[in-house]
């Protein structure tokens, strides 16, 4: 991989913290991705273009994201994408050292514009 990777990944993305759902596992409760945000999951994964070399944990990388909603009321939440990058684009999320997340809307077409650097420092 060289220092930057640009791509998009088509559909309406999940909030990480909204998109939980409590189930009961051995009869323990626990709490679980939503059937969507799994769905959003599954799709990104199709999507994203797995790097053959992923950017090592000791490198830091900023990461510039327009997600575009349907519509005005999902809040605004990467995280779930941040996480899915993991092991695709870069070897571990704590890698993110600088984050410029922005809130777009286009009802026919929702998707994560993604642009991913390598700091150099």
């Amino acid at each position: 991989m060289g220092d930057s990777i640009k791509f998009v990944v088509k559909g309406q993305c999940y909030s990480k913290a909204n998109s939980r759902r409590l189930v009961s596992i051995g009869g323990k409760p626990r709490f679980i991705k939503s059937k969507q945000a799994l769905k959003y999951a599954e799709d990104f994964a199709w999507q994203c273009p797995k790097q053959e070399t992923l950017i090592p944990k000791d490198k830091d990388v900023s990461v510039k994201m327009t997600i575009y909603y349907q519509n005005r009321r999902p809040d605004l939440d990467e995280s779930l994408i941040l996480d899915l990058m993991q092991g695709m684009i870069y070897e571990n999320d704590r890698s993110v050292k600088e984050k410029h997340i922005f809130h777009g809307i286009d009802k026919e077409n929702p998707r994560a514009e993604i642009e991913v650097n390598v700091i150099d420092r």
